[in-house]
């Protein structure tokens, strides 16, 4: 059984030597483990070290395309290079190594098939009170929104079963940990998560260069990857809040339009009703529209994971 360990990389010449040397040589039931930088256009020697530090494999992505763009390049590259598990970490030696053989135990024993290793938040002296409190009620809307258990949907120290990495698919260049999530929740795959032990910090989040950004985006990722994968049941709920109003208004004005009173003075109420529930039925048209796309989306990624799955083949038999 192969183990390839990736490194999404951007400068990081400085904490690449401590995050390879923390990295193990060997593990059970592994029979060869290999070693992925994935360079995403630093502008540092990161590319020389990774080569003077006998790493096994080193891709350079040219320019910087963003940390979801490296990951799903590195996840590619280790399939092309016949891994049957793929552990992903970072280059800020956040992550101690030396948990990846608990990380693997649920993958290689065949009972999951994607394990994300949990932080201890509230023991991680350099996370501020605040930051605690986000990342917290983060995972606790992402799991909401994948229907799971993971209790930290932001770490980046992850396993995956080759067939779990031929599936996924990353649309936003900002992060992949969260939109994963919610797409292996909803693809139904074995998902689960293992505690972990964190290393000194290093240095700043690149990600988190303020809190508002952070939340905006991260915001903004959950809701776009819940739609992609329930499209009408997001609509339905959008259309749900003008319908009810709508026919509310609409009855008020029935009722005073067949009681004794005269219905002139809530003529108001039926164009609001009008308006109302025309909104709902073009958001209900949309809902059908999107869940028929949805359906086409599917089929264009099983189609995708069937052609994935044949060229891994074939580079396993060479």
């Amino acid at each position: 059984m192969k183990l390839i360990i990736q490194i999404p990389c951007y400068n990081e010449e400085k904490t690449l030597p401590e995050v390879i040397n923390d990295l193990p040589n060997e593990l059970p039931a592994i029979d060869t483990i290999e070693y992925l930088v994935i360079d995403d256009g630093s502008k540092d020697k990161t590319t020389q070290i990774a080569k003077q530090l006998g790493v096994h494999h080193v891709l350079s992505l040219g320019s910087n395309r963003g940390l979801a763009h490296a990951f799903l390049a590195g996840i590619q590259k280790c399939l092309d290079l016949g891994a049957d598990i793929i552990v992903n970490t970072d280059g800020d030696n956040q992550y101690s190594g030396h948990c990846i053989g608990d990380l693997i135990v649920p993958v290689v024993e065949g009972k999951l098939d994607m394990v994300i290793g949990a932080r201890p938040i509230d023991d991680i002296e350099h996370f501020s009170w605040l930051k605690k409190k986000l990342q917290r009620a983060g995972s606790k809307v992402v799991r909401r929104f994948s229907g799971t258990r993971i209790p930290d949907t932001t770490s980046g120290f992850r396993a995956y079963s080759a067939e779990a990495a031929m599936r996924l698919h990353v649309f936003n260049r900002y992060t992949y940990t969260l939109e994963t999530i919610i797409q292996a929740g909803h693809m139904n795959m074995r998902l689960g998560h293992v505690p972990i032990r964190t290393n000194a910090k290093t240095r700043e989040s690149r990600l988190i260069s303020s809190i508002p950004k952070y939340i905006s985006r991260s915001v903004s990722i959950i809701i776009r990857s819940y739609i992609t994968y329930q499209p009408f049941k997001t609509f339905f709920y959008c259309a749900l809040v003008p319908g009810v109003i709508g026919t509310i208004l609409c009855a008020r004005f029935l009722y005073y339009y067949f009681s004794a009173a005269s219905a002139a003075g809530h003529i108001q109420s039926l164009i609001l009703a009008a308006i109302m529930l025309i909104i709902a039925f073009l958001l209900m048209a949309l809902g059908i529209l999107a869940d028929l796309i949805g359906a086409n989306r599917k089929l264009i990624q099983e189609t995708l994971f069937n052609a994935r799955k044949q060229m891994y083949k074939q580079n396993k038999n060479k």
